[in-house]
């Protein structure tokens, strides 16, 4: 008799003891994903085998029949994840991930059939980006950003590493902002990703995908701001050595960034401009998606510059830019 109330041992919660080994490596080598997508893939799975071994009180899932799952063992892992509190999006992609293992192990003989061919993906409604407006963007850069956010005046810095770090902030925030890059790719930025003289930016995106996405004239000239600041910066509090490292964006101690710091320092200059929940770097990815359909862009054209490997993903923007038409015209048509 299945019961799902006991729990397997911890021993078996090791990648090596569990049966999908070959499919992360494959993830590694083949498909190109991101070291981040891997992990992701590893603890979907981990987490789906927790579940069969306590489904059918097992203590080593090595030999496990992968043909006995039935539509009815997955339902239960989904009423156990609802019932543990993890939001759609998440159920979603575990999912996609453990739909993905067993596609793997049909393509490679391993099994004849899977239920997961007849499963489909829950439809959860698509949750609209936060973004902000024009207005708001405009007093970001003008007004909020030359006052250092809400530190300004803060007795720790001195004047030089006051200047660097506004210096980066702001451009950090222009190229999130002006080029919709992701954290990761912000974070993983090279000198050798950048020409100034051209007004691009090269970028590893998704499945380490690249693409060109132009850089504007005000995003550039902080750029060159911030390289000149960051140049004599170092140079007088390191001796030149992290003044020379080839990462775009870092600490004030030489070191790179990480997400957290660009987390904290998008906050603290978004919480000046507007009061949505989220003031995370990703909404101004958001808003350079939104702002650019607004003006008239193409929808394969914005596709292209985020990054996103399907126009889909690409569309939930026009339900942003849709709304705003309506309210447009709404307003200024005499038959509205």
């Amino acid at each position: 008799m299945k019961n799902s109330s006991s729990s397997p041992s911890s021993e078996l919660l090791s990648e090596g003891l569990l049966p999908i080994h070959d499919f992360i490596d494959n993830l590694r080598s083949r498909k190109n994903l991101s070291p981040n997508t891997v992990i992701a893939y590893r603890t979907d799975l981990v987490q789906f085998f927790s579940f069969l071994a306590r489904h059918f009180q097992l203590n080593d899932l090595t030999g496990f029949n992968h043909e006995q799952l039935t539509a009815l063992d997955v339902r239960l892992f989904f009423v156990s994840l609802i019932e543990r509190g993890i939001q759609q999006r998440s159920i979603a992609r575990k999912l996609a991930a453990v739909k993905s293992y067993y596609r793997y192990l049909q393509e490679s003989g391993e099994i004849k059939s899977s239920v997961f061919s007849y499963i489909t993906a829950p439809k959860f409604p698509r949750r609209v980006p936060g973004f902000l407006t024009e207005q708001q963007t405009e007093k970001l850069f003008n007004e909020v950003l030359p006052n250092g956010g809400n530190d300004s005046g803060n007795p720790e810095k001195n004047v030089l590493e006051a200047s660097f770090v506004q210096e980066r902030d702001r451009s950090i925030l222009e190229l999130l902002y002006g080029s919709g890059l992701r954290i990761s790719e912000l974070i993983g930025l090279t000198m050798e990703s950048l020409d100034l003289d051209s007004g691009y930016v090269k970028l590893t995106g998704k499945g380490r995908k690249q693409r060109i996405v132009p850089v504007g004239k005000a995003c550039m000239d902080a750029l060159k701001k911030y390289f000149e600041v960051r140049k004599n910066f170092f140079r007088i509090n390191t001796k030149g050595e992290a003044g020379t490292l080839r990462t775009v964006f870092l600490t004030n101690k030489g070191k790179k960034l990480y997400p957290m710091l660009v987390q904290r320092l998008t906050t603290k200059y978004l919480i000046a401009v507007t009061e949505q929940k989220q003031k995370n770097p990703h909404i101004l990815r958001h808003s350079f998606a939104t702002h650019l359909l607004n003006s008239g862009a193409d929808l394969n054209s914005v596709s292209e510059m985020l990054g996103h490997s399907n126009l889909s993903t690409t569309e939930i923007y026009t339900h942003v830019t849709f709304e705003r038409l309506k309210e447009v015209y709404r307003k200024a048509h005499p038959n509205a």
